[in-house]
């Protein structure tokens, strides 16, 4: 790593699930690769990006270090199905037709006309009715979502459409969620709410709240296989994330770095100007990093009797699906996959039950710990190898394998092709 490689935690160095129930283990450490982007000091003019620079380690975090972790997921899975070029024998379960609510996209109209783009047009061209948009609770299928900003980005031009969409919403735009999470007593409250209970609104993606020392982080993660537009969605969630933790904390809260799981974009300035913050592109995951004593912060404006009705509303309003135990097992695995925290032990101690106990029931519902373990590596490896261009053993470590050897011979399984035979094959379709 050269001496740049002792100054910063990498990505998966802070990826510590905050949740009640922790326990310690030892996990190896990789190295994060990625362009950095600097915010100005003092803001003002535009500082120019600065080329393929490795993310550093901390001093002393070349050793595998004792870790407290746990998972706070929010996602139910809705369908479960076996991908269509999935290969292995006995057959995975993924989501399909996971849903989104508008709200949160709400201003795609706007930023259409913004951007000098017929709004009425766009959306006929991807297959849109213009009515979906008439109601913040109306439902889009979350294929439909990523299909819908790839043709937004080809009409407008606009590489950063996503973030300008995400940076229209706000905690109101979550409903019912959100108005709980801005009753929450403070702040690391508010942010459980909305890790425990986003997936009523959102069924293709899972959000993470981690924790590493000093430093929180707030993540999303999407799991729907075969969804476009994956970066478009990913800015969308950090900028709303980021529009959230202001509405939370005041105007004096800021992350202290971005992390972002795909490539550099040609202008990184509008990241820099909105997030005011060093800006991470091709990392393992898309996450905001602020410091941890904001959670501890009280929300004052918090009523506890209209808290205490909302969580009765959402309490209603949740239901298992039918595939409920399959579901809450597939999320705690998208979860803690990017922090290696998915081996089979810790996985039954966050539901909590034994091992034996886990695979017993994963078995009864016609699948097994193994095969849930595999697609979640699958679709996580297709993202990180067709959205940035972190080297193989990178991806291999992100996965949990030992070297990238052992992840081109799982990927082959997997795909019929190779890493970077799948992810030239991608590139040349563009």
């Amino acid at each position: 790593m050269g001496d740049r490689g002792d100054r910063l935690l990498t990505y998966r160095d802070k990826m510590l699930t905050l949740c009640d129930k922790a326990t310690s283990r030892d996990v190896a450490l990789p190295t994060l690769v990625s362009p950095i982007v600097t915010a100005p000091e003092g803001g003002g003019r535009e500082c120019p990006a600065v080329g393929r620079t490795p993310i550093p380690r901390a001093p002393g975090r070349n050793r595998a270090v004792p870790r407290r972790a746990g998972l706070l997921t929010g996602e139910e899975v809705v369908t479960l199905e076996r991908p269509g070029n999935f290969r292995s024998p006995s057959g995975l379960a993924a989501v399909r037709d996971g849903t989104a609510r508008v709200g949160p996209i709400a201003g795609i109209p706007d930023v259409l006309r913004d951007l000098g783009a017929d709004p009425a047009e766009v959306l006929a061209s991807a297959g849109v009715e213009p009515s979906l948009f008439d109601g913040p609770d109306n439902l889009i299928a979350f294929a439909t979502l990523g299909s819908l900003l790839r043709v937004c980005v080809a009409r407008t031009g606009c590489q950063h459409f996503g973030l300008l969409v995400g940076g229209a919403a706000r905690i109101s735009s979550l409903g019912l969620v959100g108005l709980l999470v801005q009753q929450s007593p403070s702040v690391g409250a508010a942010l459980r709410d909305l890790v425990r209970h986003l997936h009523l609104q959102d069924r293709g993606a899972v959000p993470t709240l981690s924790l590493h020392g000093g430093s929180a982080m707030l993540g999303y993660l999407i799991y729907q296989p075969g969804v476009e537009a994956t970066d478009q969605i990913y800015d969308g969630a950090m900028a709303l994330g980021f529009n959230i933790l202001r509405g939370l904390c005041g105007p004096a809260w800021r992350p202290t770095e971005v992390f972002l799981s795909h490539r550099r974009p040609s202008d990184p300035g509008p990241f820099v100007r909105l997030f005011q913050a060093p800006v991470h592109f091709d990392a393992e995951h898309s996450a905001l990093v602020f410091p941890a004593t904001w959670l501890e912060q009280p929300r004052a404006a918090a009523d506890p009797a209209l808290r205490r009705l909302l969580q009765e509303q959402v309490e209603a309003v949740e239901s298992p699906s039918r595939d409920g135990f399959i579901g809450h097992v597939n999320r705690l695995l998208h979860a803690a996959l990017p922090a290696g925290q998915c081996s089979m032990e810790r996985v039954a101690g966050l539901l909590p039950m034994h091992r034996r106990t886990l695979n017993r029931r994963l078995r009864a519902c016609g699948t097994t710990f193994q095969d849930l373990l595999e697609e979640a590596r699958f679709g996580l490896a297709r993202q990180l190898l067709q959205d940035t261009d972190l080297p193989l053993s990178q991806v291999a470590s992100t996965l949990g394998y030992s070297d990238a050897t052992a992840f081109t011979r799982a990927f082959r399984r997997w795909a019929g092709a190779t890493p970077g035979a799948w992810r030239r094959t991608r590139a040349a379709r563009g």
